[in-house]
């Protein structure tokens, strides 16, 4: 089993950043890829953004590309997600997941089937 264990989420003004967080721990020896997701009020769940433990392959939604950063550090089984000039359309609760298979490619990745674990979720509010 694997944990996944979010944070840094919060309320920011409008042009604001957040750097979001999450952690893996249990049996993380066979991650693939980490990804992020974001689920607004009546809204569907959506891809954000998702990295290759396997090289510097990342992808983004088009509504983020440029503000928002994902990274890694393998050593800490630790994904990053960088949020800078937040929008009051990035509110949501943001979602991480982790896919332990052996594929990497941009509909793989946005598809939320994709990932075996997901953490509990972090409140990310942008309002003036």
């Amino acid at each position: 089993q694997v944990q996944l264990v979010e944070s840094g989420g919060g309320l920011v003004q409008p042009g604001g950043s957040l750097r979001l967080s999450c952690a893996a721990s249990g049996r993380t020896s066979g991650v693939n890829a980490m990804g992020w997701f974001r689920q607004a009020p009546g809204k569907e769940r959506e891809f954000v953004a998702a990295i290759w433990w396997g090289g510097t392959a990342t992808y983004y939604r088009d509504s983020v590309k440029g503000r928002f950063t994902i990274s890694r550090d393998s050593a800490k089984n630790t994904t990053y997600l960088q949020m800078n000039s937040l929008e009051p359309e990035d509110t949501a609760v943001y979602y991480c997941a982790l896919d332990a298979g052996d594929y990497f490619s941009y509909n793989y990745a946005r598809n939320s089937r994709t990932y075996d674990y997901w953490g509990q979720g972090t409140q990310v509010t942008v309002s003036s």
